[in-house]
């Protein structure tokens, strides 16, 4: 049977069924999968060892045992993921898995693929050596293994992500506190790029915004559930539309003064825009009215415009958006060399290492998907581009079956949070959109996007699995006939 077919099995109680995908009350009748999983997960690292072949033709002409052992390697650390996912989630959606190893693992050929390419062209630029940056594709393995450490213990400390509910409120706390954290500091210690997301403590660095994103959305759903019914009463109709009570929107204004508040303080136009728009959907999700896309989107325009008059860094994304070339040897550079290195690699690409991507700064993190694009093409850019979407809508699909309320919103927002930053950062280096200074999942240079996305996986993973996992009804008692109607035996008493 496919993966995540309906079910229809007979209940104990007559001729009743289950619709539910996954609902059984047969714990045999539905597939694990994980036997797909794997040879997905080895098909995944079999694409990412031929892509380290085509680098290391093309760099140094000549090919060496050391990208086999690479790729086994690769398969080894996500089979202990595989292993962990076979016994603590089960039912889990066998492709979600396979989908962040390959993202994963072309990320790591393309970084480790720039890392000579950007040394030598900040020598020749003359850079300071002190300025150049060491190999940064060892950083990311490590990283990598760190963020796989952290999936398998979520897996295990949460059992049951309805058990994240009661901690809500404390959730919520500690994603506004981490979400706010750098924006208060001084910028010696959190400020990079004329963004303040970071917190540096000697040679450790991290950005507390990946972390207080997931941290949220547990708040958020655990509060539209509690609250699912305030949301649902119709004020005054206008246009057409019932728009809701006014002293319901609070947390609609909460989240849009919350989002306006983190672009002044840390001047971070990317995590706005992302945190807004999950909160937006998340409404939507509990709601089910439209009405409520509408108010947001309101809200959005018109902080737009207000950010635009305001803010001189939102105006200066705006200009580079309009016209990257008015300023081509300065602000607009960056743009205006993805979209020359796009433009070359045509439809099929230049080929893995056969590309300048290294020109653009920043390759290998914010435009990271411009490098990809020259070296594959439009053919193979598209082909990432969709592997984001298979991730996005399997992870709608495990929040759309899922039985509990808690687990639809928290899932529908964590599937939801990487497919629009896909559609974010994608939309910025195509020049769709202004950049905004995200980046692209599982892709991307940076420990700490790899680490908080692993851990949202994980809650996928999670939900997924509760979504699949059949219903066991246990067996009926057998009942006894009524003293009425029990038949009766005469038995004689032994003298």
């Amino acid at each position: 049977m496919p993966d995540g077919e309906v079910m229809t099995q007979p209940t104990t109680g007559g001729g009743a069924t289950s619709t539910n995908p996954g609902l059984s009350t047969n714990p045999g009748a539905v597939p694990t999968r994980r036997g797909t999983e794997l040879i997905l997960l080895a098909f995944a690292a079999g694409i990412v060892t031929l892509a380290n072949v085509l680098v290391e033709a093309n760099q140094t002409e000549s090919v060496t045992a050391d990208v086999l052992w690479y790729g086994l390697a690769y398969l080894g650390l996500f089979g202990v993921a595989h292993v962990a996912v076979r016994l603590l989630t089960p039912y889990a959606d066998p492709l979600i898995l396979p989908c962040v190893a390959l993202l994963n693992g072309l990320g790591l050929v393309m970084i480790q693929r720039l890392d000579p390419s950007i040394q030598e062209h900040l020598r020749a630029l003359g850079v300071d050596e002190r300025f150049v940056p060491n190999d940064q594709g060892p950083k990311q393995v490590l990283w990598t293994a760190i963020a796989l450490g952290l999936f398998v213990a979520v897996l295990v400390v949460i059992k049951d992500h309805r058990r994240l509910a009661k901690y809500g409120y404390t959730c919520g706390l500690a994603g506004l506190v981490l979400l706010a954290l750098p924006g208060l500091l001084p910028a010696s210690i959190s400020e990079a790029n004329g963004a303040k997301i970071w917190l540096r403590l000697g040679i450790f660095s991290i950005q507390p915004g990946e972390f207080a994103k997931i941290l949220l959305m547990i708040f958020f759903a655990s509060f539209l559930v509690a609250k699912r019914d305030l949301f649902m009463h119709a004020g005054k109709r206008v246009l057409g539309m019932d728009l809701p009570r006014a002293r319901d929107m609070a947390p609609l204004f909460a989240a849009w003064g919350l989002s306006v508040g983190v672009l002044v303080l840390e001047k971070d136009l990317g995590t706005s825009l992302l945190f807004f728009g999950i909160v937006l959907v998340m409404l939507y999700i509990a709601t089910e009215r439209a009405v409520w896309l509408v108010i947001g989107l309101t809200f959005f325009m018109a902080g737009c415009v207000i950010a635009y008059n305001l803010f001189s860094h939102v105006q200066l994304r705006v200009d580079i958006w309009l016209d990257p070339f008015a300023d081509f040897f300065g602000k607009g550079n960056q743009l205006a060399l993805a979209l020359f290195g796009m433009g070359t690699g045509g439809i099929f690409g230049t080929g893995l290492g056969a590309g300048r991507p290294e020109l653009v700064a920043f390759a290998n993190s914010d435009f990271i998907l411009s490098s990809i694009a020259e070296e594959v093409g439009f053919v193979g850019f598209a082909a990432v581009l969709m592997v984001y979407l298979m991730l996005s809508m399997r992870g709608l699909r495990s929040a759309l079956a899922v039985r509990d309320s808690f687990g639809k919103l928290l899932g529908g927002g964590l599937a939801f949070a990487i497919g629009f930053q896909v559609f974010v950062v994608a939309g910025g280096v195509t020049k769709l959109i202004p950049l905004t200074g995200l980046t692209a999942p599982f892709l991307a240079l940076g420990g700490s996007s790899l680490v908080a996305n692993y851990a949202l996986v994980a809650l996928l993973l999670r939900i997924s699995d509760a979504a699949r996992r059949p219903v066991t009804v246990p067996k009926p008692r057998p009942q006894q006939a009524p003293i009425a109607e029990a038949s009766t035996i005469l038995v004689e008493r032994p003298r």
